[in-house]
């Protein structure tokens, strides 16, 4: 009986451990990421990564939100890094004058013209990341953030403030 209350101590500080600096379970509560992260699923966050190498383009991250006093984490698709210019005409995406291929991304509303369809130019600082939904036209993302203390404009998160990045699952 001790011994089996030991192993599962024993057990539970490594899950525990496991889950504060490895990896742990995020489930995707909207719809701004899809069609790739569907509402209502379930994704592992990996947490190791980022200590070992950069944040790349591309890259699905969660981070605290930067414009909402609550603790709630996002999860969005980083565009651009340190030292990119990020400009958007008329839906596409430009990074540093070229367009990038977005197959994964949905515009709901593509007949629609939007206040973030055309946006930028923008440098990205030194240890930022410009990051945006999937879902375009649906999403909340560095185009239209704003600090609600200030009402400034929050284009930029803080790479040290990514939690990890989502482990895709096929």
């Amino acid at each position: 009986m001790k011994r089996l209350l030991v192993l599962v101590i024993i057990a539970v500080a490594i899950s525990l451990f496991l889950r504060a600096y490895c990896i742990e379970g995020i489930y995707v509560a909207s719809a701004s990421m899809e069609p790739t992260l569907n509402t209502g699923s379930y994704f592992f966050l990996e947490k190791v990564s980022y200590r070992l190498h950069p944040v790349k383009r591309g890259d699905i991250v969660v981070f605290p939100s930067p414009a909402s006093a609550q603790d709630k984490d996002l999860i969005k698709r980083v565009i651009a890094v340190a030292g990119d210019t990020i400009e958007i005409k008329e839906k596409v995406v430009f990074i540093n004058g070229v367009a990038l291929n977005e197959p994964y991304v949905q515009h709901t509303r593509a007949n629609e013209e939007l206040v973030d369809d055309n946006f930028g130019p923008l440098k990205v600082p030194t240890k930022m990341v410009f990051v945006m939904g999937d879902n375009r036209d649906e999403s909340g993302d560095s185009r239209d953030w704003k600090d609600s203390a200030t009402h400034q404009h929050i284009y930029f998160i803080a790479v040290e403030n990514i939690k990890g990045r989502i482990l895709e699952l096929y």
